[in-house]
């Protein structure tokens, strides 16, 4: 008989979450993982005494973090997602007939926090997930990517006369290194009337767009997690970032007593401040020199006991004098004898052809001992491997937290708000790690391995000509 369903509403219903929601669900698993009651103290001082109570700190926060696990950047659709789904109104702890909070709420109150109560979150749970041996804290693998302002080209405005005036000013003496990529000039020039602190950066065959920069440390342990992400405005350089990215995730994992003895990136963080600093704190980098670095030079060869140069046809180039750049280092010139150069049958190719002078000059960085040492490294085997290890360990994590996370635009204005939202993202993405590595295995394949064998024995004591055959 064939049946036909009639849907009449009750007006009465017996429900609880708590039936309705499987035991192995995502969000009844974290909720029972994820103890944020140390929030209430945190944030109390950004509350009065007086007036309507405000949104439930940890209702807050779990609201935030259902966005970035579900990869959505609207706080209205965060609510009306919620809304839903039981399993998301049962971690948060509402019941299906009470009244969400307004999605408004959630960006001011976003607003009210400061960074640290986000910094502090994102530490609790890499304490959580250092305490289940996911870290090991020897080598940290560090990168970088651009994340989408909330503003739009067409915002752009020219900043005041006297205000670009400084500015360029102050761009003359930036220290132009081995490594370093030169700043977009109109950033100097204009800015967003909507977000004044994204800047203008693009990518190769991509168009310019206003970004933020996100730092973002890996855990080189092998379970890829993220020990440290911050935001940086989006015109400066990776090599400027890398002592205090390097600083910070010392500082995360301190905590745990985990020291950092490796420290692993690419070529754009190459810079004579970068790899000094490494050295003054006694880190082992791997990090490659940019192209403008060169180890020798063509044609050309060094004697470093009198400190000359030597060209192909026996001209020495002595060393003149070290000049002191704005940013405090020091390059040496060494130039050749007007006499020596001026009869030679390759001073069209050596000087130029295009310049009128009859000398050589060289001019070589005074931090070039700097670079010679991590060339020598990454010329060995271990060197080359870690290069293809920084690849498999901070990259698929970038590629997670911008297409999976959230992290493809922030939904704030201003660089302090960029930072929570990263730093949001970040938290999500171990604690998916973090659940991941805590549910048990599942035992049925060895019950079937077992099983098998025990019939195998049966068969054999059962039957006498299968143990013959199986001893012979």
């Amino acid at each position: 008989m064939q049946g036909k369903k009639k849907y009449q509403e009750k007006l009465f219903t017996n429900f609880q979450l708590s039936d309705r929601v499987p035991e192995d669900n995502f969000y009844r698993r974290l909720k029972g993982q994820l103890d944020l009651g140390w929030l209430y103290k945190s944030t109390a001082e950004f509350y009065g005494s007086e007036g309507q109570q405000s949104i439930d700190p940890v209702v807050f926060f779990k609201l935030l973090l259902i966005g970035y696990l579900e990869n959505i950047g609207s706080d209205r659709r965060i609510i009306n997602t919620v809304s839903m789904r039981l399993d998301m109104l049962y971690f948060i702890g509402y019941d299906i007939d009470e009244q969400l909070p307004w999605h408004s709420t959630l960006s001011r109150t976003r607003q009210l926090y400061s960074p640290e109560v986000f910094k502090a979150l994102f530490v609790e749970v890499l304490k959580e997930c250092i305490k289940k041996g996911m870290v090991s804290g020897h080598r940290q693998v560090i990168d970088s990517a651009f994340v989408k302002a909330n503003a739009g080209m067409d915002s752009l405005e020219e900043k005041k006369i006297l205000e670009a005036g400084e500015l360029y000013v102050t761009s003359l003496k930036e220290e132009e290194e081995p490594g370093d990529d030169n700043t977009a000039g109109s950033n100097k020039t204009h800015r967003s009337s909507s977000d004044g602190d994204a800047r203008m950066s693009t990518k190769p065959g991509k168009p310019t767009q206003l970004n933020y920069l996100s730092q973002v440390s890996v855990d080189g342990g092998g379970n890829r997690i993220i020990t440290n992400i911050e935001a940086h405005h989006a015109d400066k350089r990776d090599s400027a970032c890398l002592a205090e990215v390097v600083a910070h995730t010392i500082e995360n994992l301190e905590s745990a007593l985990l020291e950092v003895k490796e420290v692993v990136a690419d070529s754009s963080y190459s810079s004579a401040t970068a790899l000094e600093y490494l050295e003054q704190q006694g880190l082992k980098g791997y990090i490659p020199n940019l192209g403008p670095y060169k180890i020798v030079r063509e044609g050309f060869t060094y004697d470093a006991d009198q400190d000359v140069y030597r060209c192909s046809q026996g001209t020495k180039l002595e060393y003149k004098k070290t000049v002191l750049t704005h940013s405090g280092r020091y390059k040496k010139i060494y130039l050749s004898n007007r006499k020596d150069c001026s009869g030679c049958v390759l001073l069209a190719t050596c000087v130029g052809e295009k310049t009128k002078s009859v000398t050589k000059k060289i001019t070589v960085t005074a931090d070039k001992p700097l670079y010679d040492r991590m060339h020598e490294i990454m010329q060995t085997v271990k060197g080359k491997r870690m290069m293809k290890f920084r690849q498999c360990t901070v990259e698929p994590v970038l590629g997670t937290l911008i297409n999976f996370m959230g992290m493809r635009r922030v939904n704030t204005r201003g660089l302090e708000q960029a930072q929570k939202c990263m730093l949001m993202a970040a938290i999500a993405y171990n604690l998916k790690k973090l659940l991941k590595f805590c549910t048990p295995k599942t035992a049925e394949p060895m019950k079937m391995i077992r099983k098998w064998h025990q019939k195998v024995l049966e068969t054999l004591f059962t039957r006498p000509e299968h143990l013959y055959y199986a001893i012979t």
